[in-house]
């Protein structure tokens, strides 16, 4: 795996944070029979991987930024610099015991990302990313988005928003538009994990209303470096906001203005 410096430290944080996960993971799968529930053990596992992947990061960077979604965001010495850190992404398929859940770590610099790993523990997937430098999968993967180009055979990905979220009605409409449309969506709840199938042509496009910029930074700079166009989901609104569209050059004007319609 050839990569900076910055990349090979982030590879090494996220398989640390990974190899916790996994142990806590099995306790989980244990804890679905009990009365309590696994639900305070997740939050602790949660917790406990982001200070592995703090440890590791500050250790080696120590005037980087740092912006986590447990511990909140911290200046650096170096303003230019940032770690964008989500330690578990898919925390709800974690806590019912579904192998669908990722470690994802983004390099901003200058407000760019510019390098990016998401990290699947539970089948070993390694997506990672610099800018120029394309996007990989493990050690000498190189990944492309799809190739299609007819909405009836594409499939995407989106997030349904859960609980009494505002934007549920209007994902609501964007189904309503899309999926007469197309082959078929998929809400596997990790966006970082959509995201990086975006990027590995599994999935042929990504959209959703309402997100954190620690779900999103990694994978945005996936697709990116898969050949894939991303843009907010409001024309000319910031993708890291939290409302995005991603999809191949090919889709993504159709998708876009279905969804934007």
């Amino acid at each position: 795996m050839q990569g900076s410096a910055n990349l090979n430290l982030m590879i090494k944080a996220a398989r640390k944070a990974g190899r916790s996960l996994v142990k806590d993971f099995r306790e989980v799968e244990n804890l679905q029979v009990s009365t309590k529930g696994p639900g305070d053990f997740v939050s602790k596992a949660d917790r406990e991987a982001e200070r592995l992947i703090k440890e590791e990061l500050l250790g080696g960077r120590p005037t980087y930024g740092w912006i986590g979604e447990e511990t909140g965001a911290a200046a650096g010495a170096d303003p230019t610099r940032r770690w964008i850190v989500d330690p578990l992404d898919g925390t709800t398929n974690f806590l019912h015991g579904m192998p669908h859940w990722s470690v994802s770590i983004a390099l901003e610099h200058k407000g760019e990302i510019v390098s990016a790993v998401v990290y699947d523990p539970a089948k070993d997937e390694m997506f990672w990313a610099e800018k120029g430098a394309g996007s990989w999968l493990n050690d000498n993967r190189r990944l492309r988005v799809s190739g299609r180009r007819a909405m009836h055979e594409a499939v995407f990905a989106t997030g349904v928003p859960f609980g009494a979220k505002s934007t549920l009605p209007a994902m609501l409409k964007d189904l309503g538009r899309l999926m007469p449309a197309c082959a078929g969506v998929r809400r596997w709840g990790a966006a970082s994990l959509d995201l990086a199938y975006v990027a590995a042509g599994r999935f042929d496009g990504y959209w959703e209303r309402e997100l954190s910029v620690w779900d999103i930074a990694a994978g945005v700079l996936l697709v990116k470096e898969a050949g894939g166009l991303v843009e907010g989901l409001h024309e000319g609104t910031d993708p890291l906001d939290g409302a995005l569209i991603a999809a191949n050059d090919g889709l993504f004007k159709a998708m876009a203005d279905t969804i934007r319609a």
